[in-house]
């Protein structure tokens, strides 16, 4: 069983530039999801943008099913957020018919999360439904030069960052990690060309078993493509289009990718393809994984562009910051290009927001 885990990823520029500590208190980091809700004109859902401290995204979403009396899988919601913060999300919760009483179930949930908006919609919200977050963050305990920092923000605001994922993702020194390599990826597999469903969870299912597995193979995914990322970033290359770059569905322009492993492995080709699979290579206990489970490649952005990205200092050690991330893009990730994080009590910067 691999042990050392590698958690720590090259910086764009080689080295950071200070040290700080994140969430000295809630307050310090807040996170706006951001949706559109233009054309939320009426139907089955209610949609109602909260306000939580204090609380992970899917205890509030079994809440509010217990106030709405409804079933957990009736709520939705666009993506997870972090406990540790003052965040505000969507949730959309399903009451066919049940127009009229809108109002005392948004009366009581505002008793426990302040409700800033609510409309009703034609369709329930799905992961990645938010167009982005936005974040307004406060390091404390600064150490290093100011024109230092400056300068290294002003890079970050045009050049971006490597886009890693968090270690969250990894586990407790990759912990996850050490279950993925080990783990029995049988109930993972699904139909070629299909994303990886878990088996149903009727009488006598392993419903929890298989969702525990699809959590590791997600870190084993992510560790990969952070892998290879990090060798793109050693060799001066994640912003470049190499050939074979199968680039993004979405994207109307060319983009630098990188692999989320998949069975074949990787969709790249050419000189691209050869890369990522030698860097693959050297992990093969991580590569087997994926040996059995029938789950289609996919890419990721390289890059990690902040949107509108600001700061002013409040005094000597602290530091105000702001600005716009994708989902599923992490803000300690992007603010780690540049300092060394630790979350107040002593750990590494470890924050959760899709």
């Amino acid at each position: 069983m691999t042990s050392d885990w590698r958690l720590d990823w090259p910086t764009s520029k080689g080295r950071r530039v200070g040290r700080g500590i994140l969430k000295a208190c809630p307050a310090d980091f807040r996170v706006d999801e951001i949706l559109d809700v233009s054309d939320c004109k009426g139907g089955e859902h209610l949609y109602l943008r909260l306000e939580k401290t204090g609380d992970n995204t899917e205890y509030v979403a079994r809440q509010l099913a217990h106030l709405a009396e409804c079933r957990p899988l009736d709520v939705s919601f666009c993506g997870l957020k972090d406990r540790h913060a003052v965040t505000r999300q969507w949730f959309s919760l399903y009451r066919p018919g049940l127009e009229d009483g809108d109002e005392a179930l948004k009366a009581s949930i505002d008793e426990r999360w302040p409700v800033l908006e609510s409309c009703r919609a034609a369709r329930k919200l799905r992961r990645s439904d938010h167009s982005g977050n936005r974040f307004e963050i406060i390091i404390s305990g600064l150490a290093g030069q100011r024109d230092s920092i400056d300068s290294a923000l002003e890079i970050l605001r045009e050049s971006g960052s490597p886009n890693y994922f968090g270690p969250q993702r990894f586990g407790h020194d990759g912990g996850n990690l050490d279950q993925a390599i080990r783990m029995d990826t049988s109930s993972l597999i699904s139909g070629r060309g299909g994303k990886g469903k878990k088996r149903g969870r009727g009488r006598g299912s392993t419903g929890g078993r298989d969702a525990k597995n699809v959590l590791y193979f997600s870190a084993a995914r992510s560790w990969l493509f952070n892998e290879v990322l990090a060798h793109r970033v050693e060799t001066g290359t994640w912003r470049e289009i190499l050939n074979g770059e199968p680039g993004l569905p979405e994207s109307p322009s060319p983009v630098a990718t990188g692999p989320l492993w998949g069975d074949g492995g990787t969709e790249a080709s050419d000189e691209l393809g050869v890369l990522e699979r030698q860097v693959v290579s050297r992990h093969p206990e991580v590569e087997s994984v994926f040996s059995l489970t029938r789950m289609k490649p996919e890419r990721r952005q390289l890059v990690m562009m902040p949107d509108q990205l600001k700061w002013h200092w409040l005094d000597n050690e602290r530091l105000h910051v702001n600005f716009g991330l994708q989902p599923g893009h992490y803000a300690t990730t992007l603010l780690s290009d540049v300092f060394d994080l630790e979350v107040s009590g002593g750990n590494r910067a470890n924050s959760l927001v899709q």
